[in-house]
């Protein structure tokens, strides 16, 4: 191992003593930030939130960094500032093409940088977690809605299948270098066990439930609701089915396929009379990455020592639950979707392996390096060596953190007009307004508020003459005038004919 030790040794002795002058400078813990601006939330709302962030990128290159752009674009959206949102948002789409670009065509350059191999998982440059790079073709969509735009909310939905089948094999590949990496450094499965990391964390049911952790029924199903509302049922039926197989056994998911045929015929539109809402409800925070310390057994010349790593652990969500929305005196069902929390520890789950044979390739070259350092440096050598090898083994905490922690949605019809909206019987400060012959309604409980996001409104409902009925319909019926009021929201029922009625979720 001599001959490739000793490039490394220059490397590690000019990256030491640039680490123990300038204290670590370019690893900064983004947690702090993140924890920071969270406050400011609480305390300022939003525009505190945001004026932190923005405060904390002072150059250029800051402020086009992907992470930069991933929060800010997020807190701009909550401010219902779409357009800046969406400037935010493509600084950062831009970062992810070009990892795109790389990981298609040269996928060994995004691997085992020199950084991340020998000093720190820190000075990688960030890249996005897997479901972060999928989140913001989703964000963007869900803006262009907000916007009226749905022309280029067909495109960034279409681009989310593109980006998911390039991670899924940009992955693969990479695991398969990390593992070549640490076997000629002298790895061995013994070595990879984390003496106290609590794997109890990345292997409870509902993460090894998640098909991956870069896919989301969300994304694919306001996939199927926008091609639906755009009157391309062929394109809304494949949406509607991954999602069902991302999250399988959730009623709204699967009355979305199951009824997709009834709403989209031609009958049916011209007898509905009654909006087809989606509500977005989306709750919590993002979850963090803690770093912790974990010892790991290496091999030094002839012998075997332990040395200390630092990996990061996500713990999970005790955020209670939200089970129901209530709009015009009936009751919806919220049927969570996404799990953010547990997204992002199947995403941890799935990097672990790479991290930890980074890590023991790390560590067998710190050690060796620090080695002749101190054989070479004599005293000064080796204490340089260790206060180096020790300020830059911290674990990678970097995450956008301004994303919600679940996401929850209701689908069903409501008469045209303004509503006041209850959440697990919490009646909202605004009402809503929908109308058309559909609608999206997007809600986020932040902190102690609840922020109200622009109604997004597709398409018209056909006029209609006034028709007498015998008794008050339902609030599902297309033709209702006044719904009963607190009863289970059903799925639309015919309007006074034989025609077979097309349901949404309640």
């Amino acid at each position: 191992m001599r001959h490739r030790s000793l490039p490394r040794l220059r490397l590690w002795s000019s990256l030491a003593l640039a680490v123990a002058l300038t204290g670590c400078a370019n690893m900064q813990s983004h947690d702090k930030l993140a924890s920071d601006m969270q406050s400011a939330a609480q305390t300022g709302g939003v525009a505190a939130s945001l004026a932190r962030l923005e405060a904390s990128a002072t150059t250029e290159a800051e402020k086009t960094a992907l992470l930069y752009n991933l929060e800010r674009g997020e807190l701009l959206r909550l401010g219902k500032r779409y357009d800046d949102s969406n400037h935010a948002f493509m600084l950062a789409d831009n970062k992810v093409k070009e990892w795109e670009a790389t990981a298609a065509a040269n996928p060994s350059k995004l691997m085992g940088t020199v950084g991340a191999a020998l000093i720190s998982e820190r000075l990688k440059n960030y890249e996005g977690q897997d479901y972060e790079k999928v989140w913001l073709t989703t964000r963007l969509a869900l803006n262009r809605v907000a916007l009226g735009d749905l022309d280029n909310a067909r495109v960034d939905i279409k681009r989310t299948h593109e980006r998911e089948a390039i991670i899924a094999e940009f992955r693969a590949k990479e695991l398969v270098a990390a593992e070549e990496e640490a076997k000629a450094q002298g790895a061995s499965s013994g070595s990879k066990e984390l003496d106290g990391y609590p794997v109890e964390t990345l292997n409870d049911p509902e993460v090894l439930a998640l098909k991956n952790g870069y896919q989301n029924a969300l994304s694919h199903y306001l996939a199927g609701f926008l091609y639906e509302a755009m009157n391309e049922p062929g394109m809304a039926a494949p949406g509607y089915r991954k999602a069902i197989e991302l999250k399988p056994e959730t009623g709204v998911l699967e009355e979305g396929l199951r009824g997709l045929d009834s709403r989209t015929s031609f009958t049916w539109k011209k007898r509905q009379r009654m909006t087809d809402v989606l509500f977005i409800v989306e709750a919590g925070d993002a979850p963090a990455r803690k770093p912790k310390a974990f010892t790991l057994p290496i091999p030094i010349g002839s012998r075997w020592t332990t040395v200390s790593l630092s990996y990061p652990v996500i713990e999970p969500s005790n955020d209670p639950l939200l089970g129901q929305l209530s709009a015009a005196g009936y009751d919806f069902k919220l049927e969570k979707v996404v799990d953010l929390n547990v997204m992002a520890r199947r995403a941890l789950k799935e990097e672990m392996p790479g991290m930890v044979l980074r890590g023991f390739t790390r560590a067998v070259t710190k050690g060796v390096l620090q080695d002749q350092l101190q054989k070479k440096g004599g005293l000064i050598g080796g204490i340089l060596g260790a206060v180096a090898s020790a300020a830059t083994e911290q674990a990678d905490d970097r995450m956008w953190r301004m994303l919600p922690g679940r996401v929850y949605v209701a689908r069903g019809y409501l008469p045209v007009g303004e509503h006041r909206i209850r959440i697990n019987g919490g009646e909202l400060a605004q009402s809503v307004k929908v109308e058309g012959q559909y609608a999206v309604v997007p809600l986020r409980l932040y902190h102690n508020s609840v922020l109200q996001g622009d109604v997004a409104t597709i398409g018209q409902l056909a006029a209609t003459a006034p028709v007498a009925v015998a008794e008050p319909s339902t609030a599902a019926d297309p033709v209702a005038k006044k719904p009963r009021p607190r009863r289970p929201a059903r799925a639309p029922q015919r309007a006074l004919d034989k025609a077979p009625a097309p349901s949404a979720a309640q």
